[in-house]
């Protein structure tokens, strides 16, 4: 399971202040849960092919091998609080994703 976050830092959040939590704390607390295949957080850097700024600052990678360990994993009391501190910081959106398969050429 592949989860996708997207999500834009609150109005008063400085992004040097999200930035150093999402390393210290965010990145390291979600890559250690044994449910965990990777994580990544990227920062927005433009649309391709136009000045405009992206509509979401930042974006997660959650890369899920075990969704029945993931739950029990974001409810443990460490987890919670990443969580917590994590929606003080920002508006987000998460999804759960699937990959298509691609069809076999006629």
């Amino acid at each position: 399971m592949r989860i996708v976050a997207l999500f834009n830092l609150k109005p008063g959040v400085e992004r040097e202040r999200y930035e150093r939590w999402a390393r210290t704390t965010d990145m390291p607390t979600v890559k250690a849960l044994a449910s965990i295949a990777d994580f990544q957080v990227l920062r927005t850097t433009g649309l391709l092919g136009s000045e405009a700024p992206a509509p979401y600052q930042y974006l997660e990678i959650i890369d899920v091998a075990d969704p029945e360990q993931f739950s029990r994993d974001v409810a443990t009391e460490a987890m919670t609080r990443v969580a917590q501190a994590f929606q003080e910081l920002a508006e987000v959106t998460f999804m759960l994703t699937e990959p298509l398969a691609a069809e076999e050429p006629a």
